[in-house]
């Protein structure tokens, strides 16, 4: 998921497959720490390993304005309002981001947060209020397994990230009006292999900061 510049938290809530997903060893029971979190979503320099497409993104103003526009756009915008188009256009800016895959786990046909994964959303709420965050914009992606069709697993999705949206406003303060949520059902499993896994109801966190620090 070129970077951004807003002023205060914004976190933007979706569900989507991301790229340069950071890995962990996790506990056993698949938690991550607020100190994992928070390490993973720091911007990054610019390093010759990114792709040319996505340094250029990254150093160009103007790609910089027009994105930074888009995600402007997208506050207080409800989940369903948001077009199939401008999902996807979520996705790809967010591909480049600094992110993290945590798993969160949902209970099965539901946007219920697993009692087990509790631990994981409460690290993020830690994480994003962290001040070495402050001024950051935040997607956090959520995603339905496989199994349904792909209007109930939409709806789901959507329902999902509005669940972790909840949670934070009203666990961590963070303002309503800085959390925007996206739903993309079983679009973007994480095992295509085996859509019924459990591990394809996550969530991903990314970070779209806009002070990208440059080498």
């Amino acid at each position: 998921m070129t970077s951004f510049s807003f002023s205060g938290l914004k976190v933007i809530t979706i569900c989507a497959g991301l790229s340069m997903t950071a890995t962990f060893a996790l506990a056993g029971d698949g938690n991550v720490s607020a100190e994992q979190i928070l390490n993973a979503l720091q911007p990054k320099p610019l390093t010759r390993g990114l792709s040319m497409g996505a340094r250029a993104a990254q150093i160009d103003p103007e790609v910089k304005a027009k994105q930074a526009s888009f995600v402007e756009g997208l506050r207080n915008r409800k989940t369903r309002s948001l077009s199939t188009s401008e999902r996807e256009q979520i996705a790809e800016i967010a591909a480049t981001k600094p992110n993290i895959d945590l798993e969160i786990q949902f209970d099965f046909n539901s946007a219920s947060i697993s009692s087990a994964s509790m631990p994981s959303v409460k690290a993020l709420g830690d994480a994003l209020t962290d001040a070495k965050l402050k001024g950051s914009t935040f997607v956090v992606a959520g995603h339905t397994d496989g199994v349904g069709g792909d209007t109930f697993n939409q709806t789901l999705s959507e329902r999902r990230a509005d669940t972790i949206k909840q949670y934070l406003v009203a666990n961590y303060h963070i303002d309503s009006g800085d959390l925007v949520t996206v739903g993309y059902g079983k679009t973007k499993l994480k095992d295509a292999n085996d859509p019924t896994d459990a591990i394809n109801r996550r969530v991903q966190v990314v970070n779209m900061e806009s002070k990208t620090a440059s080498k």
